[in-house]
């Protein structure tokens, strides 16, 4: 029998970004639904995986097509109806209870948080990325010797309504660095190295573990100060990742000193190393992890992927996050697919005797909700 709270219950969506308001043809809908910067192979698309096979199979209908129309047809029928039709249909489908939005990827390109909330027709909350304010900081003309005071005033700013700040320090420099606070002197030295690089580039994006170890540092300050947490990347992503080095394990020092000042790190996405960040979920009382992305490109995998992302994990440690950027499908689908494996994990796990539907109703409600507002301001 379905566990009716994990078929229903509106999700928290912890981890999540902005929709993008174009009208997209072929090319511009399967650049947004693939990690790589590269098109696919000649003859091939990005319906040809199994993200593209859910996005035809679920979203369809909610199109006014058959399942499993073709891609073609999707994308002619998403033109029809228009971007914000689009977006308001598959946001409401989801049932979101909230969103809280990391608005430092691309944010000229997409609705705001409190648009992309608009479309849901719930409540959305901002998360600061760190590297974004580093960049603009950087950019704004400011010297390298004043650049550390800039910075600390600028990301205090935006931080003031704020219910979380975000690293993805596993992007730009991996987590096998030195996890202490660096020296002034390395950072105004590192600072300048890099205005003169970027000035030369023509782009200011920042790399050089010094930096953001600077970055993190400050950041944990006020999450510290201000009682929020700090989300990390982990794992799957962009192309620009050396996958072996964002094992969260490789920042065990940084989050046991987390640990000591009480800030909850939220490991994201965390695949393939789901059973690292459990084991942290377990030993850090201020590690909190999810499966994110992964589920919607694992698809018909998803509850596979999410009864591996609960082998050991503590219930009251996970959240449930999409990922989802730039388009509606990935909202829907990620809480879709979501909802569908977890109620049938649950169900299982009662039919085997390890527990009753009210201990399965409990778990909902932390992995839906609760956890989330346990740590998030105002959520």
């Amino acid at each position: 029998m379905p566990i009716e709270s994990a078929l229903t219950l509106p999700l928290i969506d912890h981890h999540c970004h902005g929709i993008s308001p174009a009208e997209l043809d072929w090319k511009q809908f399967e650049a947004l639904f693939s990690e790589s910067y590269r098109p696919p192979p000649p003859g091939t698309n990005e319906f040809q995986k199994p993200l593209g096979l859910a996005i035809r199979a679920f979203c369809a209908p909610l199109l006014d097509l058959e399942p499993h129309a073709t891609g073609e047809a999707y994308v002619e029928r998403r033109l029809e109806l228009g971007a914000a039709e689009v977006n308001r249909r598959l946001m409401q489908a989801a049932n979101l209870d909230s969103l809280i939005v990391d608005t430092g990827h691309r944010s000229n390109a997409i609705h705001t948080f409190e648009e992309t909330g608009g479309l849901a027709g719930r409540p959305a909350y901002e998360v600061v990325r760190i590297e974004a304010i580093l960049e603009e900081v950087a950019a704004s003309g400011v010297s390298a010797g004043n650049f550390a005071m800039a910075f600390a005033d600028r990301l205090a700013e935006r931080t003031t309504q704020a219910v979380g700040l975000k690293s993805i320090v596993a992007y730009r420099s991996t987590f096998a660095i030195p996890q202490t606070a660096p020296e002034t002197s390395e950072v105004v030295t590192a600072v300048g190295a890099w205005m003169k690089a970027a000035a030369a580039a023509g782009r200011f994006r920042v790399s050089d573990p010094t930096i953001i170890r600077h970055g993190l540092w400050v950041g944990a300050e006020i999450c510290r100060a201000k009682k929020l947490p700090l989300q990390l990347h982990v794992g799957f992503g962009d192309p620009d990742i050396y996958m072996h080095a964002c094992d969260p394990t490789h920042f065990t020092d940084f989050i046991a000193a987390m640990e000591k000042w009480d800030v909850p790190i939220t490991l994201l996405h965390n695949w393939p190393f789901l059973k690292e960040a459990q084991w942290m979920s377990e030993v850090f009382a201020n590690v909190y992890y999810d499966a994110g992305v992964i589920l919607n490109y694992g698809a018909a995998e998803s509850e596979r992927i999410l009864r591996e992302a609960l082998q050991v994990g503590k219930f009251q440690k996970f959240l449930f996050s999409t990922d989802a950027f730039g388009l509606s499908e990935l909202y829907y689908l990620g809480a879709f697919l979501f909802r569908r494996a977890f109620a049938r994990i649950l169900d299982d796990w009662i039919a085997d005797g390890f527990m009753t539907v009210r201990d399965a109703d409990e778990i909902v409600r932390m992995v839906a909700q609760e956890n989330a507002r346990r740590i998030y301001p105002g959520v």
